[in-house]
């Protein structure tokens, strides 16, 4: 259980450092640290810089300063909560995913207070077709570990809760 829980927090913390990096390397190495700047990778992804004063997209834009430390201080909040639950949860994939949004959330957490915007840069397109919003690694990953946390809690049971209620169902009387 101990190891897991280990695991876990150290998956949030590559998830951290991975994105921090990442962005690091659009925004300084490549020097994409200005709206509209971009570098084609492949004809259908792009590394585009987008300053996101907002939350996923686009919903509650801070754009005061006061929405600014609202906002992180919500998110601070999320990500507080998903730390206890990390430290109670006993499944192992559960656990993984709740390290991948938990990554994420502090990776966010600290483009907001650092610059007052989130980093994003990953932009996937197919012609002028976007799928998806201009995003991050941290992005990817709370999304990831919440559409993991989704499925498991919709259509996978786990078997030491089935067998626990199988233990707790009435027994019918054979003599009725």
């Amino acid at each position: 259980m101990n190891r897991n829980r280990t695991i876990g927090f150290a998956l949030a913390a590559l998830i951290f450092v991975a994105d921090q990096a990442m962005k690091a390397f659009v925004v300084e190495g490549l020097g994409l640290a200005y709206p509209g700047a971009s570098k084609e990778i492949l004809p259908f992804f792009d590394l585009r810089f987008v300053a996101n004063i907002g939350v996923s997209l686009g919903l509650l834009p801070a754009d005061t300063p006061t929405m600014r430390w609202l906002l992180v201080a919500l998110t601070a909040a999320i990500a507080a909560g998903v730390a206890w639950w990390m430290a109670r949860e006993k499944s192992r994939p559960d656990m993984f995913a709740l390290a991948l949004v938990l990554g994420g959330a502090l990776g966010n957490i600290v483009d907001r207070v650092r610059f007052g915007y989130v980093v994003d840069y990953a932009d996937l397109h197919f012609g002028e077709w976007r799928p998806f919003l201009v995003f991050n690694v941290a992005d990817a990953a709370i999304t990831i570990g919440v559409v993991i946390l989704l499925v498991r809690a919709l259509f996978v049971r786990d078997k030491q809760k089935a067998d626990a209620n199988a233990d707790a169902a009435p027994v019918e009387n054979a003599n009725a």
